[in-house]
């Protein structure tokens, strides 16, 4: 289990309450409201139950997964990720995350479209993605921020290895911090990185990201209370698999660059 000063109690120990369900997710999401000793917060409850099978997710579950992801994201120190645990519900067992409400607008816009496209770099500050189909024939630019957090997240993604990093799983939170959700498809053991995070792929990795990296790598070794962690929710097969992930981060120093094996960019993208 996590470590209990990690995760508020009101997450672990307080009475789930459906309030309605996100329908836009291809899986069963749930909002729920939490309450524990006269404390009360928001939370999304995803069942097991309500996960649909995946061919290249045989092993496992995708709450566990989501779990895992918040695991490593606290391990990195770098906050990532909503406090997330497994634990039983009014479906039987399943991820519980703490909701986190999205600063709308948010006040730096992390995705533009630059319609039509420059043919020279984006604007300082900004990232170039790819080319999109717009409509009508039209392509725009596709480009992200090139800030601190959006980059820390691209480090993340690269280590669980996440399968979908859309525009709406980003989340700036009114006291400015970004986090990202729904980690659902992450830890395969083949390269399955779909992101709209390519911005500094191929670029050298920050002197933070190659420390906090370093200090993975140390954690995730056999014997250690992280890997041991990592057993308890992702299959032996994809501990290794993770932990050649940061070991190969480490020795090529670079973001890494799309395979070409598989769609580097996520559908729909937002």
């Amino acid at each position: 289990m996590p470590a209990p000063e990690r995760i508020p109690p009101l997450l672990l120990k307080g009475e789930l309450t459906v309030r309605g369900r996100i329908r836009e997710a291809s899986n069963a999401v749930l909002y729920c409201s939490l309450s524990y000793e006269g404390a009360e917060a928001a939370c999304v409850y995803k069942p097991v139950a309500g996960e649909r099978p995946l061919w290249d997710f045989p092993d496992g579950n995708l709450a566990q997964r989501e779990v895992a992801a918040y695991e490593i994201s606290e391990a990195t120190g770098w906050g990532l990720i909503p406090p997330t645990v497994l634990r039983d519900g009014p479906y039987g067992e399943g991820m519980v995350q703490l909701w986190i409400e999205a600063q709308e607008p948010p006040t730096e816009p992390l995705l533009a479209l630059i319609d039509p496209p420059e043919e020279e770099e984006p604007a300082e500050g900004w990232k170039a993605v790819a080319l999109a189909e717009v409509g009508e024939g039209r392509t725009a630019l596709l480009v992200h921020a090139d800030s601190a957090s959006l980059r820390r997240l691209a480090v993340l993604d690269a280590v669980i290895n996440n399968g979908d990093r859309k525009g709406g799983h980003l989340l700036p939170a009114p006291d400015g911090r970004l986090y990202g959700i729904d980690h659902g498809v992450t830890f395969n053991t083949e390269d399955k990185l779909r992101t709209l995070l390519w911005g500094w792929a191929g670029e050298p990795l920050t002197a933070e990201a190659v420390e906090v990296l370093t200090r993975l790598e140390t954690a995730l070794a056999a014997g250690m209370p992280l890997a041991a962690r990592m057993g308890e929710l992702i299959t032996a097969a994809e501990l290794a698999a993770l932990q050649a992930r940061v070991r190969e981060l480490l020795r090529t120093g670079l973001h890494p660059e799309p395979s070409g094996e598989w769609p580097s960019i996520p559908w729909p993208p937002v």
